[in-house]
Parts: structure tokens; sequence; C-alpha cells
């Protein structure tokens, strides 16, 4: 799903004006963990919960009944964290290079309506710039796809301008592909391979079209209320099936900013926003705070689960937070809850 661009500072100061402290002996509660039941009393959401990750350790928040801190949950996409981290392996080991072109790797399947392989690059697709129609806004998010299902459906389109940041889930299902066409396996055999087993996220998999959650898992919520915890994640692939859990969000995150898995070069190319005009790096976006700190992170929705997480540059802070449904229905509250995170706490 596209970042929440704007900042909205009059939700952001009216939200933090609420948690002005009071005079009582009890002990201060941290501003997000305050912040968090408004997730479901402004947000619409049935449950709401927060791990954030602190140089002296974790703190777990949740809003009471229906979630817990180990549950399993669909990241939607932050699985393009996950692509973006494996392709930029690739790139250091010299099997591909950012500059090459669509075609280079999938010869004669970006043709049509105007789209031409031959004029993207890999570096297009990281970055959202390569215009290509994003497949999901015919299928809603709501029709299981093959990728080769899903490149066709948005060659039906004819592209916007190269170039420009236009979001476009269709670009890392192409990534996916490549991927598969560089390593022999899949773009989820190579991220468990690189990046699962390697710093331990044994909640995290790729489920393909397995339906269900692993255990333990709450409920998961449409905009309507429906249950939709059981869901074909094929309808979103390599832009968007990754399972996983709160932990292992902020471990993963974590170890990406702090250098663990991509060296200094490829991690500064990663956070380079220059190519989409300050929108987006690769797989990460930005979000400067009204307090001048600078948050990188990506957020994901898909059907009965929106997370997001955002972490200092350097990896050191990390907050994830989630709801069982897919969109909350004051967009204010988080940018609300990052600024209450990371801004600096005066008395």
């Amino acid at each position: 799903m596209p970042p929440l661009r704007t900042l909205l500072a009059v939700p952001v100061s009216l939200a933090l004006l609420a948690l002005a402290p009071t005079a009582s002996s009890a002990p201060a509660v941290p501003p997000t963990d305050a912040l968090l039941p408004l997730l479901v009393t402004r947000g619409g959401a049935p449950a709401a919960a927060l791990l954030a990750l602190e140089e002296t350790g974790t703190r777990y928040a949740d809003t009471g009944p229906g979630i817990e801190r180990a549950d399993h949950f669909r990241a939607g996409s932050i699985t393009k964290t996950f692509v973006a981290t494996v392709v930029l392996q690739l790139a250091d080991e010299g099997r591909l290079s950012l500059s090459d072109t669509v075609e280079e790797h999938l010869p004669g399947l970006v043709r049509g309506a105007g789209n031409d392989g031959r004029a993207l690059t890999l570096r297009s697709l990281l970055t959202h710039t390569s215009g290509l129609y994003d497949f999901s806004a015919d299928t809603r998010g709501a029709v299981p796809v093959t990728p080769l299902q899903a490149v066709r459906i948005a060659l039906t389109h004819p592209p916007a301008d190269s170039g420009r940041f236009s979001y476009s889930n269709t670009n890392y299902v192409l990534l996916g592909l490549v991927v598969e066409q560089v390593t022999g396996r899949s773009y989820a055999a190579e991220a468990e391979r690189r990046i699962i087993a390697p710093l331990r996220l044994t909640g995290t998999s790729f489920p393909g079209s397995l339906t269900s959650l692993p255990s333990p898992h709450g409920r998961s919520y449409a905009a309507d209320g429906t249950d939709v915890t059981r869901l074909d994640p094929r309808v979103a692939g390599a832009a968007g099936e990754l399972v996983t859990t709160l932990a292992d969000l902020d471990r993963f995150y974590a170890a990406l900013l702090g250098g663990e898995l991509l060296p200094p070069r490829r991690l500064r190319e990663m956070l380079d926003t220059r190519t989409a005009h300050g929108s987006y790096g690769m797989g990460l976006f930005p979000v400067t705070l009204p307090c001048g700190t600078t948050v990188w992170g990506h957020n994901g929705r898909i059907s009965g689960s929106y997370v997001r997480t955002a972490a200092t540059v350097d990896g050191r802070r990390v907050l994830t937070f989630r709801v069982n449904t897919e969109s909350m229905a004051d967009p204010g509250l988080e940018p609300a809850m990052l600024a209450a995170e990371f801004c600096p706490r005066t008395s």
C-alpha cells in the first residue's frame, strides 16, 4: 500500500495534548502506550497492539481481548522491505545490477499498452518510478492471482509517467520474478535463507497459497466487520504476502538499519530517495516528524490487517504497531503514534 506521506500536525498536537501530565503518584504511561487505545476508540479497530524496541529493552502494550503479543498476522506491504533487501544483496554479489533492464531478466514479459520492459530498470521497480499500473487497483486485493496474471492485468493499462513516483504493487511482483530468474529459487526461499534464518525470525514466513495463519493468532476483520482471518496470500504475492510477529518485525528493521544485512554502500542506496524525489528509497520510506526527527520503515495493509514499523536510521529504536483490520478511521493517529514514540519528551 502507498505510504502515508503527510504528517497531520493538528491531529498530532491534539492527541498529545490529551496526554498532558496530571497530579498523580501513578507511574507515567509512555505517550505511545497512552495513544494506543485511540486506535480503537477513534480509529475504529477491534483491537491494537505495539512493541517498541529500545536500547534498554522492549515495551509491549495492547488494548485487551482479541490481540496478543505473540500473535502471527499478515504484514502486507512490509513484504517489500524483505524483497528489496534480497535484491540489494544479489546486486552486492554481482548477480544483477540495479541498472539492468527488466527485459534483460524477463525477456518479452513487460510489453503492451505503452509499457516496455526494455526502458525500465530494476532501480525503477525498487523505487516505484517505473510507471507500471498497480494490478491490485483492479483486483482490490481480493482476487488470488499468479505473478504472471498480476503482470498481465497491469499491462492492460497504459503506464504513468516514467521517472515519477507512483506506488505500484506490480513493481515488487516483477522483482520477485527477477529474484527467481537470477537464483533459480523463489523470492520466498531466498528471503528465508538470507534473512529469516540468519536473524532467527521464527514467527515469520511466506505462506504461498496457505490460507490459515500459524498459531497463535487472533481474528482479522474487514472494514465491514466480516471475519477474514482465512485469506489466500496470492492476492498480494511478492508485494505483500508476509506473515510475521511484532517481535520479528522489530528485530528485522533493527538488523537492517543496523547494518547486519547489507554492506554500508548498499544500505545507503536503499535509503537514497533522490530517484523517487524524496518519497521512497528501496523498500523503505522516510517520515520527518514535527520535532525534526526522521524515521524509516514501511507500512502494510492487507484484508484484515494494518501494520506500521518505523525506526531511527541507526536501527537502535524501533516501533511496530498493528490493528486487526485493514484501515483506521482517523488518519491522524499514525503520525501521532510516531511522534509520541520518537520525539523528545518534555516535562
